[in-house]
């Protein structure tokens, strides 16, 4: 009962020192580190990357990347205020940036610091299937996943010192709990955490890109190459960070008609050529 009551107490403690408003889901998050704190550090890390890569500044690809950047933003802003989050991305700081690699890879920091790498590009294969990557990115920085992160990985931290405290005159027990946490709290807790996450940007993503003019259909068809590169290299769903190729796929799918119909709210009935 002892080692329940400090747990308690302390995640109790935790989840009321701070907690935001998603503007995507209507819901409370986490939310122990505040914008003002994480985007200057979010910006300093993103120059560092920049720094130690080789950027590409210029090229149709770079312009590209620039291109469907800005639709992405502009689409974001438009859906946030006609839902009554104006000013939402003042200290937001857009940045669109190239990186020459072979990493299948693209990112989005805290505060909108965007990073492709010129190894996702085959997979994307057109501007929509950028658009399609782009959406995705730019929802995890404007619902705030970043800080969620960080949130979350105090509250289990806190937790885990809780326990310990708790525990700290029968090392057995404490040992038998940090083990059992340290597994429990990563495979039920992180690993579920960061998959809802990924879908919700998903989700959230496919409305940004048919606002911005693409057809978040082709977001299923991206995600189909995705699948062929990886040659169903991936670790089961319920221990990985992301959702499967196929849940995504099929998630893709169903979610197209809204976004399609979300996007009619702001005049957008018809997409860009696929090119």
């Amino acid at each position: 009962m002892k080692i329940k009551k400090y747990i308690s107490f302390a995640a109790l403690f935790l989840l009321m020192v701070a907690c935001a408003t998603n503007p995507f889901t209507g819901k409370k998050t986490l939310a122990f580190v505040s914008n003002d704190q994480l985007f200057p550090s979010s910006f300093a890390q993103y120059n560092q990357v920049l720094s130690e890569n080789k950027v590409i500044n210029s090229g149709s690809e770079a312009e590209m990347i620039r291109r469907v950047g800005q639709r992405i933003a502009v689409a974001s802003e438009r859906w946030l205020n006609a839902n009554g989050y104006q000013g939402y991305l003042n200290d937001y700081k857009w940045e669109y940036t190239l990186i020459d690699s072979d990493q299948v890879n693209a990112w989005c920091m805290p505060g909108g610091k965007i990073a492709f790498y010129t190894g996702i590009l085959p997979i994307a294969e057109n501007e929509t299937g950028i658009a399609a990557i782009m959406g995705h990115e730019v929802a995890h920085a404007l619902a705030n996943h970043g800080q969620q992160r960080m949130s979350a990985a105090y509250l289990q931290q806190g937790i885990a010192l809780a326990g310990n405290i708790a525990l700290a005159n029968d090392a057995k027990s404490r040992n038998i709990f940090n083990q059992s946490y340290g597994i429990g709290s990563t495979v039920l807790g992180t690993l579920p955490f960061s998959r809802s996450h990924e879908t919700q940007a998903d989700e959230i993503g496919l409305r940004l890109m048919a606002i911005a003019g693409y057809n978040p259909s082709e977001a299923s068809e991206l995600w189909k190459r995705m699948k062929a590169k990886s040659n169903g290299q991936a670790p089961p769903e319920f221990l990985s960070t992301h959702p499967s190729n196929d849940t995504r796929i099929n998630n893709l799918k169903k979610w197209a008609p809204a976004a399609r119909a979300e996007a009619e709210k702001f005049g957008v009935t018809s997409f860009r050529p696929i090119n």
